[in-house]
Protein backbone atom coordinates (compact mmCIF):
# COMPACT_ATOMS: atom_id res chain seq x y z
CA UNK A 1 0.00 0.00 0.00
CA UNK A 2 2.71 2.26 1.01
CA UNK A 3 4.56 1.71 -2.34
CA UNK A 4 1.45 2.40 -4.27
CA UNK A 5 1.05 5.49 -3.00
CA UNK A 6 4.74 6.45 -3.15
CA UNK A 7 4.60 5.78 -6.99
CA UNK A 8 1.27 7.32 -6.89
CA UNK A 9 3.09 11.10 -5.62
CA UNK A 10 5.75 10.64 -7.96
CA UNK A 11 3.46 10.60 -11.22
CA UNK A 12 1.16 13.18 -10.03
CA UNK A 13 4.03 15.47 -9.27
CA UNK A 14 6.17 14.89 -12.96
CA UNK A 15 6.72 18.65 -14.62
CA UNK A 16 4.92 18.93 -18.05
CA UNK A 17 7.74 20.90 -19.44
CA UNK A 18 11.48 20.14 -19.88
CA UNK A 19 14.23 22.70 -18.26
CA UNK A 20 15.80 25.29 -20.14
CA UNK A 21 18.93 24.89 -21.29
CA UNK A 22 21.47 27.84 -20.86
CA UNK A 23 22.90 27.65 -24.09
CA UNK A 24 19.07 28.88 -25.45
CA UNK A 25 19.17 31.42 -22.52
CA UNK A 26 22.06 33.52 -23.73
CA UNK A 27 20.93 32.64 -27.63
CA UNK A 28 17.27 35.02 -26.72
CA UNK A 29 19.83 37.61 -25.22
CA UNK A 30 21.73 37.99 -28.54
CA UNK A 31 18.59 38.18 -30.54
CA UNK A 32 19.49 35.80 -33.10
CA UNK A 33 16.27 35.93 -34.64
CA UNK A 34 16.99 39.03 -35.63
CA UNK A 35 13.71 40.51 -34.75
CA UNK A 36 13.36 44.41 -34.88
CA UNK A 37 13.59 45.52 -31.13
CA UNK A 38 12.18 48.99 -32.52
CA UNK A 39 9.04 47.97 -33.87
CA UNK A 40 8.66 45.80 -30.23
CA UNK A 41 8.49 42.64 -32.77
CA UNK A 42 8.77 39.17 -30.92
CA UNK A 43 7.38 40.90 -27.32
CA UNK A 44 4.20 41.39 -26.04
CA UNK A 45 2.01 44.25 -27.32
CA UNK A 46 -0.74 46.08 -25.10
CA UNK A 47 -4.35 45.68 -26.87
CA UNK A 48 -6.15 48.92 -27.79
CA UNK A 49 -8.87 49.87 -25.43
CA UNK A 50 -12.54 49.99 -27.00
CA UNK A 51 -12.92 53.54 -25.83
CA UNK A 52 -10.49 54.11 -28.87
CA UNK A 53 -12.72 52.43 -30.92
CA UNK A 54 -16.44 54.02 -29.60
CA UNK A 55 -14.20 57.77 -29.73
CA UNK A 56 -13.49 57.42 -33.52
CA UNK A 57 -16.87 55.76 -34.10
CA UNK A 58 -18.32 58.91 -32.99
CA UNK A 59 -16.41 61.02 -35.08
CA UNK A 60 -17.40 59.25 -38.58
CA UNK A 61 -20.88 59.40 -37.40
CA UNK A 62 -21.09 63.15 -36.58
CA UNK A 63 -19.54 63.82 -40.01
CA UNK A 64 -21.40 61.65 -41.93
CA UNK A 65 -24.58 63.52 -40.56
CA UNK A 66 -23.41 66.96 -41.00
CA UNK A 67 -23.22 65.38 -44.85
CA UNK A 68 -26.43 64.15 -44.75
CA UNK A 69 -27.57 67.21 -43.36
CA UNK A 70 -25.54 69.54 -45.97
CA UNK A 71 -26.87 67.61 -48.53
CA UNK A 72 -30.37 67.88 -47.84
CA UNK A 73 -30.28 71.36 -47.44
CA UNK A 74 -28.51 72.18 -51.29
CA UNK A 75 -30.86 69.24 -52.89
CA UNK A 76 -34.08 69.54 -50.92
CA UNK A 77 -34.46 72.93 -49.29
CA UNK A 78 -32.49 74.95 -51.30
CA UNK A 79 -32.11 73.09 -54.42
CA UNK A 80 -34.39 75.25 -56.66
CA UNK A 81 -32.70 78.32 -56.53
CA UNK A 82 -29.09 76.80 -56.98
CA UNK A 83 -30.54 75.29 -60.04
CA UNK A 84 -32.11 78.49 -61.37
CA UNK A 85 -28.75 79.98 -60.37
CA UNK A 86 -26.68 77.71 -61.89
CA UNK A 87 -28.64 78.06 -65.45
CA UNK A 88 -29.15 82.18 -65.19
CA UNK A 89 -26.33 83.54 -63.80
CA UNK A 90 -23.08 84.11 -65.93
CA UNK A 91 -18.97 84.55 -65.40
CA UNK A 92 -17.03 86.42 -67.38
CA UNK A 93 -13.70 87.42 -67.57
CA UNK A 94 -13.12 91.39 -67.66
CA UNK A 95 -10.53 92.88 -69.11
CA UNK A 96 -9.02 95.37 -66.36
CA UNK A 97 -7.17 98.20 -68.91
CA UNK A 98 -3.70 99.19 -67.26
CA UNK A 99 -3.28 102.88 -66.86
CA UNK A 100 -0.61 104.88 -68.85
CA UNK A 101 2.13 105.93 -66.90
CA UNK A 102 2.04 110.07 -66.10
CA UNK A 103 3.95 112.57 -68.46
CA UNK A 104 6.01 115.49 -66.16
CA UNK A 105 7.81 118.29 -67.80
CA UNK A 106 11.73 119.18 -66.08
CA UNK A 107 9.98 120.64 -63.22
CA UNK A 108 7.45 118.05 -61.98
CA UNK A 109 4.63 119.55 -63.32
CA UNK A 110 1.89 116.80 -64.36
CA UNK A 111 1.05 117.49 -68.44
CA UNK A 112 -0.15 113.91 -69.42
CA UNK A 113 -1.91 112.14 -67.16
CA UNK A 114 -5.48 110.07 -65.71
CA UNK A 115 -8.54 110.33 -64.26
CA UNK A 116 -11.18 107.74 -63.52
CA UNK A 117 -13.98 107.10 -65.30
CA UNK A 118 -17.27 107.22 -63.96
CA UNK A 119 -19.19 105.24 -66.77
CA UNK A 120 -16.41 102.86 -67.12
CA UNK A 121 -14.69 101.35 -64.09
CA UNK A 122 -11.83 99.77 -66.05
CA UNK A 123 -10.47 101.81 -67.91
CA UNK A 124 -8.87 105.09 -67.14
CA UNK A 125 -9.56 108.76 -69.10
CA UNK A 126 -5.95 110.31 -70.24
CA UNK A 127 -5.89 113.97 -69.24
CA UNK A 128 -3.47 116.81 -70.79
CA UNK A 129 -2.36 119.72 -69.75
CA UNK A 130 -4.58 123.13 -70.32
CA UNK A 131 -2.52 125.38 -72.20
CA UNK A 132 -2.27 125.49 -75.70
CA UNK A 133 1.04 124.81 -77.51
CA UNK A 134 1.55 121.74 -76.18
CA UNK A 135 -0.57 119.43 -78.89
CA UNK A 136 2.30 118.22 -81.60
CA UNK A 137 4.66 117.64 -78.84
CA UNK A 138 2.43 115.30 -76.93
CA UNK A 139 0.38 113.75 -79.22
CA UNK A 140 -2.86 111.91 -78.42
CA UNK A 141 -4.17 108.35 -77.92
CA UNK A 142 -7.17 106.36 -78.91
CA UNK A 143 -9.28 104.25 -76.71
CA UNK A 144 -8.97 100.33 -77.03
CA UNK A 145 -11.98 99.73 -78.82
CA UNK A 146 -14.58 97.77 -77.66
CA UNK A 147 -18.47 96.42 -78.84
CA UNK A 148 -21.68 97.26 -77.92
CA UNK A 149 -21.71 94.95 -75.12
CA UNK A 150 -19.19 96.41 -73.85
CA UNK A 151 -16.59 93.38 -74.63
CA UNK A 152 -12.91 95.15 -75.71
CA UNK A 153 -11.91 94.04 -79.01
CA UNK A 154 -8.74 95.84 -78.77
CA UNK A 155 -6.82 95.60 -75.13
CA UNK A 156 -4.32 98.59 -76.06
CA UNK A 157 -4.06 102.12 -75.80
CA UNK A 158 -2.64 103.23 -79.62
CA UNK A 159 -0.64 106.25 -79.10
CA UNK A 160 -0.93 108.69 -82.47
CA UNK A 161 1.69 111.13 -82.25
CA UNK A 162 4.38 113.18 -80.09
CA UNK A 163 5.56 111.67 -76.62
CA UNK A 164 2.95 109.40 -76.84
CA UNK A 165 4.07 108.01 -79.50
CA UNK A 166 7.77 108.14 -78.78
CA UNK A 167 7.57 106.73 -75.16
CA UNK A 168 4.55 104.59 -75.72
CA UNK A 169 7.19 101.58 -74.63
CA UNK A 170 7.72 103.46 -71.10
CA UNK A 171 4.40 104.58 -70.69
CA UNK A 172 2.25 101.48 -71.78
CA UNK A 173 1.20 99.12 -68.47
CA UNK A 174 0.31 95.56 -68.66
CA UNK A 175 -3.72 94.92 -68.33
CA UNK A 176 -5.34 92.70 -65.83
CA UNK A 177 -8.43 90.61 -65.44
CA UNK A 178 -11.09 90.40 -63.39
CA UNK A 179 -13.63 87.84 -63.20
CA UNK A 180 -17.48 88.92 -62.24
CA UNK A 181 -20.15 87.12 -61.90
CA UNK A 182 -23.73 88.10 -63.06
CA UNK A 183 -27.47 87.62 -62.92
CA UNK A 184 -29.94 86.94 -65.81
CA UNK A 185 -31.07 90.66 -65.33
CA UNK A 186 -27.45 91.86 -65.77
CA UNK A 187 -26.66 92.44 -61.91
CA UNK A 188 -23.48 91.66 -60.42
CA UNK A 189 -23.08 89.33 -57.83
CA UNK A 190 -19.49 88.71 -57.16
CA UNK A 191 -16.48 89.63 -58.46
CA UNK A 192 -12.76 89.29 -57.48
CA UNK A 193 -9.38 90.46 -59.63
CA UNK A 194 -7.50 87.48 -60.66
CA UNK A 195 -4.72 89.15 -62.43
CA UNK A 196 -3.92 92.97 -60.98
CA UNK A 197 -2.83 95.41 -63.76
CA UNK A 198 0.27 97.36 -63.45
CA UNK A 199 0.38 100.77 -64.37
CA UNK A 200 2.96 102.12 -67.20
CA UNK A 201 6.22 104.06 -66.06
CA UNK A 202 6.31 107.42 -65.95
CA UNK A 203 7.94 109.85 -68.36
CA UNK A 204 10.05 113.35 -67.11
CA UNK A 205 10.36 115.49 -70.26
CA UNK A 206 12.86 118.34 -70.55
CA UNK A 207 10.28 120.62 -71.77
CA UNK A 208 9.25 123.31 -69.48
CA UNK A 209 5.99 123.70 -69.68
CA UNK A 210 5.85 127.68 -68.58
CA UNK A 211 8.41 128.36 -71.49
CA UNK A 212 6.40 126.42 -74.55
CA UNK A 213 3.20 127.71 -73.52
CA UNK A 214 4.38 131.31 -73.67
CA UNK A 215 6.24 130.29 -77.07
CA UNK A 216 3.38 129.25 -78.14
CA UNK A 217 1.20 132.21 -77.37
CA UNK A 218 3.22 134.74 -78.63
CA UNK A 219 4.03 132.67 -82.03
CA UNK A 220 -0.22 132.70 -82.33
CA UNK A 221 -0.81 135.93 -81.30
CA UNK A 222 2.26 137.70 -83.72
CA UNK A 223 0.24 135.24 -86.94
CA UNK A 224 -3.08 136.45 -85.87
CA UNK A 225 -2.17 140.14 -85.81
CA UNK A 226 0.13 139.97 -88.89
CA UNK A 227 -1.80 137.00 -91.22
CA UNK A 228 1.18 134.05 -90.82
CA UNK A 229 -0.14 130.98 -91.80
CA UNK A 230 1.83 129.16 -89.24
CA UNK A 231 4.71 129.03 -87.33
CA UNK A 232 7.48 126.70 -85.31
CA UNK A 233 9.63 127.16 -82.60
CA UNK A 234 12.18 125.27 -81.30
CA UNK A 235 14.77 125.97 -78.13
CA UNK A 236 17.59 123.06 -77.08
CA UNK A 237 20.57 122.34 -75.26
CA UNK A 238 23.52 122.70 -77.26
CA UNK A 239 25.63 119.82 -75.60
CA UNK A 240 23.15 117.15 -74.54
CA UNK A 241 20.52 117.88 -77.35
CA UNK A 242 17.57 118.54 -74.51
CA UNK A 243 14.78 120.40 -76.08
CA UNK A 244 13.13 122.56 -73.47
CA UNK A 245 10.19 123.95 -75.88
CA UNK A 246 9.18 122.85 -79.05
CA UNK A 247 5.73 124.11 -80.78
CA UNK A 248 4.18 124.74 -83.78
CA UNK A 249 1.35 126.75 -85.20
CA UNK A 250 -1.43 125.72 -85.51
CA UNK A 251 -2.75 123.09 -83.52
CA UNK A 252 -5.53 120.90 -82.57
CA UNK A 253 -6.61 119.94 -78.94
CA UNK A 254 -5.38 115.97 -77.28
CA UNK A 255 -8.00 115.90 -75.14
CA UNK A 256 -10.67 116.55 -77.87
CA UNK A 257 -8.56 113.77 -80.54
CA UNK A 258 -8.39 111.43 -77.53
CA UNK A 259 -11.84 112.06 -76.09
CA UNK A 260 -13.21 111.67 -79.94
CA UNK A 261 -16.74 112.52 -78.97
CA UNK A 262 -16.56 115.93 -80.82
CA UNK A 263 -16.95 115.16 -84.02
CA UNK A 264 -17.29 118.82 -85.13
CA UNK A 265 -14.57 119.93 -84.13
CA UNK A 266 -12.25 116.91 -85.15
CA UNK A 267 -13.64 117.23 -89.00
CA UNK A 268 -12.70 120.98 -88.69
CA UNK A 269 -9.15 120.01 -87.92
CA UNK A 270 -9.01 118.10 -90.48
CA UNK A 271 -10.60 120.57 -92.96
CA UNK A 272 -8.10 123.20 -92.02
CA UNK A 273 -6.18 124.21 -94.77
CA UNK A 274 -3.06 125.17 -92.71
CA UNK A 275 -3.31 121.38 -91.23
CA UNK A 276 -3.15 121.48 -87.40
CA UNK A 277 -1.56 117.99 -87.38
CA UNK A 278 1.58 118.89 -88.91
CA UNK A 279 4.26 119.14 -86.37
CA UNK A 280 6.41 121.80 -88.20
CA UNK A 281 9.69 121.53 -86.14
CA UNK A 282 10.53 118.03 -87.64
CA UNK A 283 8.37 117.61 -90.54
CA UNK A 284 7.50 121.99 -92.17
CA UNK A 285 9.96 121.97 -95.09
CA UNK A 286 10.75 126.09 -95.50
CA UNK A 287 13.29 128.37 -97.75
CA UNK A 288 15.87 129.41 -95.36
CA UNK A 289 16.86 132.29 -96.97
CA UNK A 290 20.00 134.52 -95.20
CA UNK A 291 20.07 131.94 -92.38
CA UNK A 292 22.53 129.63 -94.09
CA UNK A 293 25.23 132.43 -94.75
CA UNK A 294 27.12 131.45 -91.58
CA UNK A 295 27.33 128.28 -92.57
CA UNK A 296 28.83 129.11 -95.88
CA UNK A 297 31.33 131.37 -94.07
CA UNK A 298 32.61 128.46 -92.73
CA UNK A 299 32.60 126.59 -95.88
CA UNK A 300 34.70 129.33 -97.55
CA UNK A 301 37.45 129.34 -94.74
CA UNK A 302 37.81 126.01 -94.48
CA UNK A 303 37.93 125.83 -98.39
CA UNK A 304 40.77 128.55 -98.23
CA UNK A 305 39.27 131.10 -101.12
CA UNK A 306 38.80 133.77 -99.04
CA UNK A 307 40.55 135.42 -96.06
CA UNK A 308 38.13 137.21 -93.03
CA UNK A 309 39.40 140.14 -93.69
CA UNK A 310 39.06 140.39 -97.09
CA UNK A 311 36.77 143.55 -98.03
CA UNK A 312 33.37 143.11 -100.65
CA UNK A 313 32.29 146.14 -101.87
CA UNK A 314 28.12 145.94 -102.60
CA UNK A 315 26.62 148.26 -104.29
CA UNK A 316 23.55 147.01 -104.01
CA UNK A 317 23.38 144.34 -106.63
CA UNK A 318 25.52 142.03 -108.75
CA UNK A 319 25.80 142.74 -112.53
CA UNK A 320 27.06 139.17 -114.64
CA UNK A 321 27.84 140.55 -118.30
CA UNK A 322 26.07 139.38 -121.06
CA UNK A 323 28.27 137.87 -123.78
CA UNK A 324 25.47 138.00 -126.14
CA UNK A 325 24.04 141.74 -125.84
CA UNK A 326 26.39 143.46 -123.18
CA UNK A 327 23.70 146.11 -122.50
CA UNK A 328 21.60 143.57 -121.13
CA UNK A 329 23.40 141.95 -118.02
CA UNK A 330 22.12 139.52 -115.74
CA UNK A 331 21.63 141.30 -112.82
CA UNK A 332 21.43 140.03 -109.03
CA UNK A 333 20.13 142.49 -106.51
CA UNK A 334 21.24 142.84 -103.18
CA UNK A 335 18.82 143.59 -99.88
CA UNK A 336 20.26 146.96 -99.71
CA UNK A 337 23.79 148.68 -100.08
CA UNK A 338 25.78 147.78 -97.68
CA UNK A 339 29.24 149.26 -98.98
CA UNK A 340 32.15 147.35 -98.20
CA UNK A 341 32.13 144.37 -95.79
CA UNK A 342 34.53 141.74 -94.45
CA UNK A 343 33.27 138.39 -93.55
CA UNK A 344 32.36 138.88 -89.97
CA UNK A 345 30.20 142.28 -91.45
CA UNK A 346 28.50 140.53 -94.34
CA UNK A 347 27.20 138.18 -91.52
CA UNK A 348 25.78 141.01 -89.64
CA UNK A 349 24.29 142.80 -92.06
CA UNK A 350 23.06 139.74 -94.72
CA UNK A 351 24.80 141.08 -97.75
CA UNK A 352 23.77 139.11 -100.10
CA UNK A 353 26.11 140.25 -103.22
CA UNK A 354 29.21 139.13 -100.79
CA UNK A 355 27.95 135.75 -100.41
CA UNK A 356 27.31 135.45 -104.04
CA UNK A 357 30.97 135.94 -104.61
CA UNK A 358 32.04 133.50 -102.25
CA UNK A 359 29.20 131.53 -103.51
CA UNK A 360 29.98 131.03 -107.05
CA UNK A 361 32.73 133.26 -107.84
CA UNK A 362 33.10 136.78 -109.58
CA UNK A 363 36.19 137.80 -111.54
CA UNK A 364 38.94 137.79 -109.17
CA UNK A 365 37.37 136.12 -106.16
CA UNK A 366 37.05 132.12 -106.40
CA UNK A 367 33.69 130.65 -105.78
CA UNK A 368 32.72 127.57 -103.90
CA UNK A 369 30.62 125.97 -106.39
CA UNK A 370 27.65 124.34 -105.57
CA UNK A 371 29.27 120.72 -104.42
CA UNK A 372 30.85 121.99 -101.98
CA UNK A 373 27.59 124.28 -100.62
CA UNK A 374 26.13 121.46 -100.31
CA UNK A 375 28.59 119.38 -98.77
CA UNK A 376 29.78 121.60 -96.67
CA UNK A 377 25.40 122.38 -95.61
CA UNK A 378 25.01 118.87 -95.36
CA UNK A 379 27.86 118.74 -92.58
CA UNK A 380 26.09 120.53 -90.29
CA UNK A 381 22.97 118.40 -91.26
CA UNK A 382 20.54 120.12 -93.64
CA UNK A 383 18.36 117.78 -95.63
CA UNK A 384 20.02 114.91 -92.77
CA UNK A 385 17.34 113.03 -90.50
CA UNK A 386 18.63 114.69 -87.14
CA UNK A 387 17.67 111.60 -85.23
CA UNK A 388 14.72 112.45 -83.16
CA UNK A 389 11.67 111.20 -85.21
CA UNK A 390 12.97 109.18 -87.85
CA UNK A 391 9.58 108.15 -89.29
CA UNK A 392 8.22 111.37 -89.18
CA UNK A 393 11.01 113.85 -89.97
CA UNK A 394 11.60 115.64 -93.70
CA UNK A 395 14.63 115.99 -95.36
CA UNK A 396 14.94 118.54 -97.79
CA UNK A 397 16.35 119.88 -100.65
CA UNK A 398 19.87 121.43 -101.55
CA UNK A 399 19.55 122.34 -105.23
CA UNK A 400 22.24 120.57 -107.73
CA UNK A 401 22.47 120.20 -111.50
CA UNK A 402 21.18 116.51 -111.20
CA UNK A 403 17.75 117.71 -108.93
CA UNK A 404 17.55 121.26 -111.24
CA UNK A 405 17.89 118.25 -114.52
CA UNK A 406 15.28 116.17 -113.44
CA UNK A 407 13.06 119.00 -111.99
CA UNK A 408 12.82 121.42 -114.58
CA UNK A 409 12.58 118.55 -117.52
CA UNK A 410 16.67 118.57 -118.43
CA UNK A 411 17.46 122.55 -117.91
CA UNK A 412 21.13 123.24 -117.25
CA UNK A 413 22.56 124.23 -114.02
CA UNK A 414 23.65 128.07 -114.62
CA UNK A 415 25.76 130.24 -112.01
CA UNK A 416 23.09 132.33 -111.07
CA UNK A 417 21.64 129.23 -109.49
CA UNK A 418 24.43 128.80 -107.45
CA UNK A 419 24.10 132.04 -106.82
CA UNK A 420 21.08 131.80 -105.19
CA UNK A 421 21.26 128.90 -103.62
CA UNK A 422 24.44 130.61 -101.65
CA UNK A 423 21.73 132.79 -99.79
CA UNK A 424 19.26 130.30 -99.29
CA UNK A 425 16.83 130.46 -102.02
CA UNK A 426 15.95 128.87 -105.45
CA UNK A 427 14.63 124.96 -104.46
CA UNK A 428 16.54 124.75 -100.93
CA UNK A 429 14.44 123.81 -98.34
CA UNK A 430 15.06 122.93 -94.81
CA UNK A 431 12.68 121.40 -91.61
CA UNK A 432 13.69 123.99 -88.28
CA UNK A 433 14.70 121.29 -86.57
CA UNK A 434 17.48 120.50 -88.69
CA UNK A 435 18.35 124.74 -88.16
CA UNK A 436 18.19 124.50 -84.81
CA UNK A 437 20.83 121.22 -84.80
CA UNK A 438 23.31 123.24 -87.26
CA UNK A 439 22.90 126.14 -84.95
CA UNK A 440 24.04 124.33 -82.23
CA UNK A 441 26.89 122.43 -84.10
CA UNK A 442 27.96 126.11 -85.03
CA UNK A 443 28.04 127.61 -81.10
CA UNK A 444 29.88 124.06 -79.70
CA UNK A 445 32.49 123.77 -82.57
CA UNK A 446 31.15 121.18 -84.37
CA UNK A 447 29.27 118.20 -82.55
CA UNK A 448 25.90 117.14 -83.99
CA UNK A 449 23.64 116.36 -80.99
CA UNK A 450 20.47 114.53 -81.51
CA UNK A 451 17.41 116.04 -80.23
CA UNK A 452 15.83 114.51 -76.91
CA UNK A 453 12.72 115.04 -74.81
CA UNK A 454 13.54 113.06 -72.19
CA UNK A 455 14.88 114.83 -69.27
CA UNK A 456 18.84 114.48 -68.51
CA UNK A 457 19.37 113.15 -71.60
CA UNK A 458 22.87 111.50 -72.99
CA UNK A 459 24.78 113.81 -75.68
CA UNK A 460 24.80 111.52 -78.31
CA UNK A 461 26.65 113.14 -81.42
CA UNK A 462 24.99 111.89 -84.77
CA UNK A 463 26.17 109.19 -86.56
CA UNK A 464 29.65 109.41 -84.70
CA UNK A 465 29.99 112.44 -86.66
CA UNK A 466 31.44 115.93 -85.68
CA UNK A 467 32.52 118.60 -88.32
CA UNK A 468 36.37 118.25 -88.38
CA UNK A 469 37.03 122.21 -88.43
CA UNK A 470 39.59 125.10 -87.66
CA UNK A 471 37.86 126.37 -84.50
CA UNK A 472 39.53 130.03 -85.93
CA UNK A 473 36.61 129.59 -88.31
CA UNK A 474 33.88 128.29 -86.28
CA UNK A 475 35.14 131.55 -84.56
CA UNK A 476 34.77 133.55 -87.43
CA UNK A 477 30.94 132.51 -87.73
CA UNK A 478 29.96 133.17 -83.84
CA UNK A 479 31.85 136.19 -84.22
CA UNK A 480 29.54 137.64 -86.98
CA UNK A 481 26.62 136.04 -85.69
CA UNK A 482 27.15 137.93 -82.83
CA UNK A 483 27.42 140.85 -84.54
CA UNK A 484 24.47 140.63 -85.88
CA UNK A 485 22.83 140.62 -82.67
CA UNK A 486 24.49 143.70 -81.58
CA UNK A 487 23.83 145.54 -84.47
CA UNK A 488 22.87 144.00 -87.48
CA UNK A 489 19.82 142.59 -88.56
CA UNK A 490 19.36 140.63 -85.87
CA UNK A 491 19.89 143.72 -83.24
CA UNK A 492 16.08 142.89 -81.93
CA UNK A 493 17.91 140.52 -79.92
CA UNK A 494 20.16 142.86 -78.32
CA UNK A 495 19.25 142.53 -74.88
CA UNK A 496 21.14 143.49 -71.56
CA UNK A 497 20.37 140.54 -69.81
CA UNK A 498 22.18 137.87 -71.88
CA UNK A 499 24.79 137.88 -75.18
CA UNK A 500 22.74 136.75 -77.74
CA UNK A 501 24.65 135.96 -81.20
CA UNK A 502 22.02 135.23 -83.66
CA UNK A 503 20.98 135.46 -87.78
CA UNK A 504 17.65 136.24 -89.55
CA UNK A 505 16.71 135.10 -92.74
CA UNK A 506 13.58 136.44 -94.55
CA UNK A 507 13.21 133.58 -97.70
CA UNK A 508 10.63 135.33 -100.94
CA UNK A 509 7.61 133.15 -101.64
CA UNK A 510 4.91 133.02 -104.68
CA UNK A 511 4.84 133.84 -107.82
CA UNK A 512 5.44 137.54 -107.74
CA UNK A 513 7.74 137.14 -104.34
CA UNK A 514 4.62 138.68 -102.12
CA UNK A 515 4.74 136.05 -99.50
CA UNK A 516 7.78 135.74 -97.07
CA UNK A 517 9.28 133.01 -94.46
CA UNK A 518 10.75 135.10 -92.02
CA UNK A 519 14.04 133.24 -89.80
CA UNK A 520 15.60 133.31 -87.12
CA UNK A 521 18.75 131.37 -85.72
CA UNK A 522 21.15 131.79 -82.64
CA UNK A 523 22.39 130.59 -79.26
CA UNK A 524 23.18 131.75 -76.02
CA UNK A 525 25.44 132.62 -74.26
CA UNK A 526 27.54 133.70 -76.92
CA UNK A 527 30.93 133.58 -74.53
CA UNK A 528 29.59 129.97 -73.64
CA UNK A 529 26.76 128.35 -75.09
CA UNK A 530 24.33 126.82 -73.56
CA UNK A 531 21.24 126.52 -75.44
CA UNK A 532 20.50 127.17 -79.17
CA UNK A 533 17.31 128.31 -80.72
CA UNK A 534 15.41 128.32 -84.32
CA UNK A 535 11.81 130.52 -84.88
CA UNK A 536 10.45 130.29 -88.58
CA UNK A 537 7.18 132.37 -89.30
CA UNK A 538 5.54 131.22 -92.07
CA UNK A 539 3.88 132.69 -95.37
CA UNK A 540 3.62 136.06 -93.95
CA UNK A 541 2.78 139.29 -96.19
CA UNK A 542 6.23 140.30 -97.92
CA UNK A 543 4.87 143.61 -96.73
CA UNK A 544 5.09 143.05 -93.15
CA UNK A 545 8.32 144.06 -90.54
CA UNK A 546 7.70 142.30 -87.56
CA UNK A 547 8.58 138.63 -87.80
CA UNK A 548 10.17 135.52 -85.96
CA UNK A 549 12.79 138.06 -84.69
CA UNK A 550 10.18 139.44 -82.88
CA UNK A 551 8.71 136.11 -81.34
CA UNK A 552 12.38 135.41 -79.95
CA UNK A 553 12.35 138.41 -78.29
CA UNK A 554 9.04 138.81 -76.53
CA UNK A 555 10.09 135.09 -75.45
CA UNK A 556 13.64 136.16 -73.89
CA UNK A 557 12.04 139.05 -72.08
CA UNK A 558 9.66 137.03 -70.50
CA UNK A 559 12.21 134.10 -69.73
CA UNK A 560 14.25 136.85 -68.06
CA UNK A 561 11.45 137.59 -65.77
CA UNK A 562 9.84 134.43 -65.10
CA UNK A 563 12.84 131.52 -65.36
CA UNK A 564 15.87 133.63 -65.05
CA UNK A 565 17.88 130.14 -64.46
CA UNK A 566 18.30 129.73 -67.87
CA UNK A 567 20.38 132.61 -68.59
CA UNK A 568 23.83 133.64 -67.94
CA UNK A 569 24.68 136.38 -65.58
CA UNK A 570 28.09 137.25 -66.70
CA UNK A 571 27.39 139.85 -68.92
CA UNK A 572 30.47 141.35 -70.60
Amino acid sequence: MLSFLIRLFRKSGKRSYRDISPDEIFMDSKNLPDFDLYQFEGRLEKPISSKVFTILGSICLLIFLVFIFKFGDLQIVHGSFYKDRSENNKLKQILVLAPRGIIYDRNGEQIVWNQKSEENNVLSLRKYIDVSGFSNLLGFVKYPAKDKSGFYYEEEFLPKDGAELYLNEILSGRNGLELIETSVNGEVISQSVIQTPIKGEDAILSIDARIQGQFYKIMKDLANSVNFQGGAGIIMDVNSGEILAMTSFPEYSSEIMTDGNDAQKIESYYNDPNNPFLNRVIAGLYTPGSIVKPFLAFAALEEEIITPEKIIVSTGKLEIPNPYDPSKPTIFRDWKAHGAVDMRRAIAVSSDVYFYQIGGGFENQKGLGVDRIKKYLELFGFTKKTGFDFEKEATGIIPNPEWKEKTFDGEIWRVGDTYNTAIGQYGMQITPIQAVVATAAMGNGGKLVTPSILFTATSTVVSGIKIDGDAKNFQVAKDGMRMSAKEGTASGLNVSYVNIAGKTGTAELGARKQFVNSWVIGYWPYENPKYAFTVVMERGPVTNLTGATYVMRQLLDWMHIHTPEYFDNDIQ
